[in-house]
């Protein structure tokens, strides 16, 4: 029923659209223009368009190729080695262990949360605590919440800048290999 209702809904919205696009035009039958049929003609013009052009018909074909050589991770996947790879892993291994034992400290402390006791709490207890709670938590909350989030750039920004190192090391290293094979820059 309500898959019924919702097609119904959606041929009442494309009949208003329709109306307020073309008015009262009514097509060489004499019935109301349909959107759906101008976008099929159109679509079936640009086909037959694109089918009789050679050139088209190649750029159809390297598509796939363009999208996927314009996907930034596709330069990664070319310029940086899978030994390059495992070091961004181990540099960030801090990082993931202190995330590993936090979620193990949650992981522990669940049973609590859902004990009786907890969920046996009254509404009115729960929010006297509460309302006292937030007004001594909340300015120190937001202090924490600072500081993390200016920690978390100064992290991003760090290896912003070792990835933009690493790439610009391997540049210069590609770029002198292909100056020597071509006799521009002496063997040093």
């Amino acid at each position: 029923m309500d898959r019924k209702f919702e097609v119904d809904n959606l041929e009442t919205r494309l009949e208003t659209l329709e109306s307020r696009i073309y008015g009262e035009k009514r097509n060489k039958g004499g019935k109301p223009v349909k959107c759906a049929d101008s976008l099929s003609r159109v679509q079936s013009a640009l086909a037959n368009t694109a089918n009789k052009r050679e050139r088209v018909k190649i750029l159809h074909k390297k598509i796939e190729d363009l999208l996927k050589y314009l996907d930034p991770q596709f330069t990664d996947h070319i310029t940086v080695p899978d030994a390059m790879k495992l070091e961004f892993i181990l540099a960030e291994e801090d990082f993931l262990l202190s995330q590993a034992t936090l979620l193990e400290q949650v992981s522990n402390l669940q049973p609590l949360l859902d004990s009786n006791y907890i969920r046996g709490m009254t509404p009115p207890l729960l929010d006297f605590y509460l309302s006292d709670t937030i007004l001594v938590i909340f300015p120190k909350d937001q202090t924490e919440a600072q500081s993390l989030e200016v920690k978390k750039l100064f992290e991003e920004y760090n290896k912003m800048m070792f990835l933009l190192s690493k790439q610009f090391t391997q540049w210069d290293e590609s770029l002198r290999k292909v100056e020597e094979a071509k006799g521009i820059r002496q063997v040093e």
